[in-house]
């Protein structure tokens, strides 16, 4: 008789494991609650990208059960490209662009869910002493364009919003490293880029100050969104709760940046060898400024699109290009991924 209550001690031992066991897989253990993401920005490790990397060093994604893993890239359309493809399954990229490539591939329809970019950095950064201070100027002169480049591919609207004479405007097609090192040199009158990296990388290359003109587009009549958040279809209907969760973490990761611009680009300097905290804090402080946080984004929080804008946009881009079959904002921008409008809010 003796043997009979050993036995049972040890079964009943093993029931409770087995069920410590199960509730901390139904609970959704660290290793069984991480969804992979990979996600691309669209340039460098630079001010700008703090709020995507604050939310990775502040635990955001991982609070979300995602495991983020966030690449530099070459310019704002290979996420795009990459996006597509399925290397990578979501990104950073123009949301103008999107809309061009969507019509050139509509078997593939990748959407924007939340817009960063409120207004567009797309500028055109000349300087003074080589006789460029408005558009017009620009007549007669060399621009340098890196053929990737975002601010370029709204070249053409920007010449018919303020009646530029293109044929008069010598396009050089240059690489991004060498486009600012060009502008100070004098080896061009004026290049296309993101304000933010082409008014900084000129200043950080001693070109002084008074000597550097910032047309932003946006302010010359090029009436766009600019860059936003998108996701491979496949990886959005397979996975839609961890598309939410990372625009979640994200918007946490913008808020803090928002607050605390000094301590948020400690997370981009950590991940760029070459990047200088003072060249990156106001880089990041001028997207904030002129591209983040705007009027619109005051009123009616970060992330969201007013569809009727968006869809004039679409009528603008036409203006320079020819539609297979010309979207409506609706089919570019999926607002159902979005947080909710109060968690939205800028505070």
């Amino acid at each position: 008789m003796g043997v009979f209550p050993i036995i049972r001690t040890v079964r009943v031992g093993a029931a409770l494991a087995s069920a410590a066991a199960l509730a901390a897989l139904l609970a959704g253990g660290p290793a069984s609650a991480q969804t992979s993401i990979k996600f691309s920005l669209d340039f460098k490790f630079e001010g700008p990208s703090a709020p995507f990397v604050t939310a990775i060093d502040k635990g955001y994604y991982k609070a979300e059960g995602l495991d983020v893993t966030i690449d530099s890239a070459a310019g704002s359309l290979e996420p795009i490209n990459r996006v597509a493809s399925g290397t990578y399954d979501m990104g950073f990229g123009d949301i103008n662009s999107l809309i061009k490539f969507r019509d050139a591939n509509p078997n593939t329809p990748i959407k924007a869910i939340f817009v960063v970019y409120n207004k567009p950095p797309f500028a055109i950064v000349g300087r003074k002493s080589r006789g460029v201070v408005m558009p017009k100027d620009l007549e007669g002169k060399k621009l340098g364009a890196p053929a990737p480049d975002g601010a370029y591919a709204q070249w053409k609207i920007f010449v018919q919003a303020n009646d530029i004479d293109a044929s008069k405007v010598a396009i050089e097609n240059v690489g991004f490293p060498v486009r600012e090192p060009m502008l100070a040199a004098g080896q061009v009158d004026a290049i296309t880029g993101f304000s933010f990296s082409s008014f900084i990388n000129l200043k950080d290359r001693g070109v002084p100050v008074d000597d550097i003109t910032v047309m932003l587009m946006a302010d010359y009549g090029v009436n766009l969104y600019g860059n936003a958040i998108i996701v491979n279809p496949k990886f959005a209907a397979e996975k839609p709760e961890a598309v939410k969760g990372f625009l979640r973490a994200f918007l946490k990761g913008l808020q803090d940046t928002v607050r605390n611009p000094a301590a948020a680009v400690e997370s981009v300097i950590k991940r760029n060898d070459v990047a200088k905290k003072e060249v990156e804090l106001e880089r990041l402080r001028m997207a904030i400024r002129d591209n983040i946080v705007t009027p619109e984004v005051k009123a009616n929080g970060f992330g969201g699109v007013d569809m009727a804008k968006l869809d004039k946009s679409i009528d603008q881009i036409a203006l320079t290009y020819t539609f297979k079959a010309k979207p409506k904002g609706s089919d570019i921008f999926d607002e159902s991924f979005l947080p909710p409008a109060d968690a939205r809010k800028v505070k």
